[in-house]
């Protein structure tokens, strides 16, 4: 290895270390509260959703893809956790939703 140390291959994240980021910053902001659901999702970050409906078709929660193609990244409201999953890694940070993601996909999921 011309010109690398084994201290700076110790210090490079991994994608385990990366995705863990990834998922714990999401968490953050969903859990700090200083942006509501509107403009969180307003910048188009929404990729896919997946709808989790009761037998009646009634709302129950959702899976809302924010990124994907390494790592991919859902928000599950029905679990309140970010789902990270990069290759054979997997990593769940739980949050608080101070932001009204569950309302606001409820209202969308009614509406459509």
């Amino acid at each position: 290895m011309k010109g690398k140390t084994m201290q700076t291959l110790k210090k490079r994240d991994t994608t385990k270390d990366q995705l863990k980021n990834n998922c714990e910053h999401i968490a953050n902001e969903i859990s700090e509260g200083k942006i509501n659901a509107y403009d969180y999702f307003d910048e188009g970050s929404i990729l896919d959703i997946e709808w989790i409906i009761h037998n009646d078709k009634s709302y129950k929660g959702a899976r809302v893809l924010v990124a994907f193609g390494g790592p991919n990244i859902w928000i599950n409201t029905q679990t309140n956790e970010v789902e990270g999953y990069w290759w054979t890694d997997k990593y769940k940070a739980p949050f608080v939703d101070e932001i009204g993601i569950d309302d606001y996909l409820q209202e969308l999921y009614e509406v459509a």
